[in-house]
């Protein structure tokens, strides 16, 4: 067996520092099951000793934002991990950040915009403008309530409003005790606006001002080892597969489809 001398410093053995970019509309550009196996990587790599969360995001997917936050409070358990904040993290994006251990950001950064907003598209006219007329079946009475092909009644528009106020009350829940504030001063500010950094870090929305540099070098010094911490970006990727048939014309014509699809379907997001 061979037995390296205590001295040799090999490269995949030195504690790192991580940064874990989030980049882009959740649920869009940040997909669950990469960044979720991403996080957990990162969780059980033993040489990842800090990780700072870069989050650039108007957020997103209600659930995909639900799911990142609940694996990144889980690293955050495990190691230090801080949220940090250059241009926006806002509603999704916010509410990953606050699974952090800390939030740091710039002054002019923007950051908040907690609540909730329901989309549900409407193409009933335009179908009888070009003189289509869609029939459905089905069992249940609401069990049509989301389809794009009528207007929503009454009773159907206030299921809808009672769901948004399940999602914003829960939302605003999670930030209170992420935070550590009373859930009625969460709801004050909870009313989908942006603010500065200057302005969150006085309300309790952030920790610490400054720079990525800065909080870099604070990241490190939470690094217990005798030698300096290696710095490492990483990003979630998708699986190879996917990366090759991205480039096909088919894989194009999908993701046409997969965005008309995202349009037209009614969906609840963070942003």
């Amino acid at each position: 067996m061979l037995i390296l001398p205590t001295f040799i410093d090999l490269p995949w053995t030195r504690p790192r520092v991580v940064v874990l970019e989030i980049t882009g509309a959740i649920g869009v550009q940040v997909r669950a099951p990469e960044m979720l196996r991403t996080i957990k990587a990162l969780r059980e790599d033993k040489n990842v000793h800090a990780v700072v969360i870069d989050i650039e995001s108007g957020g997103g997917s209600a659930p995909v934002s639900d799911a990142i936050y609940r694996s990144v409070k889980r690293l955050s358990a495990k190691k230090p991990t801080i949220a940090y904040v250059g241009s926006g993290a806002l509603s999704g994006g916010y509410l990953i950040a606050c699974a952090a251990r800390e939030i740091r950001a710039l002054p002019t950064a923007l950051v908040g915009s907690i609540g909730v907003i329901f989309t549900r598209p409407v193409v009933q006219e335009l179908m009888e403008k070009v003189g289509v007329k869609v029939v459905t079946y089905h069992a249940g009475k609401m069990k049509g309530m989301l389809q794009p092909w009528h207007e929503p009644t009454l009773e159907e528009a206030e299921k809808v409003q009672g769901l948004t106020s399940e999602y914003y009350e829960w939302f605003v829940d999670t930030v209170a005790k992420a935070r550590n504030l009373p859930a009625e001063k969460v709801r004050e500010y909870a009313t989908g606006e942006p603010f500065t950094g200057v302005q969150a870090k006085e309300i309790g929305l952030v920790d610490h001002l400054g720079d990525f540099e800065e909080t870099i070098d604070y990241a490190k010094s939470l690094v217990k080892a005798p030698e300096e911490p290696k710095l490492q970006y990483v990003r979630a990727r998708r699986p190879l597969l996917d990366r090759l048939m991205a480039r096909s014309a088919m894989s194009m014509a999908d993701a046409v489809a997969a965005r008309l699809e995202e349009r037209f379907s009614p969906r609840i997001d963070l942003r």
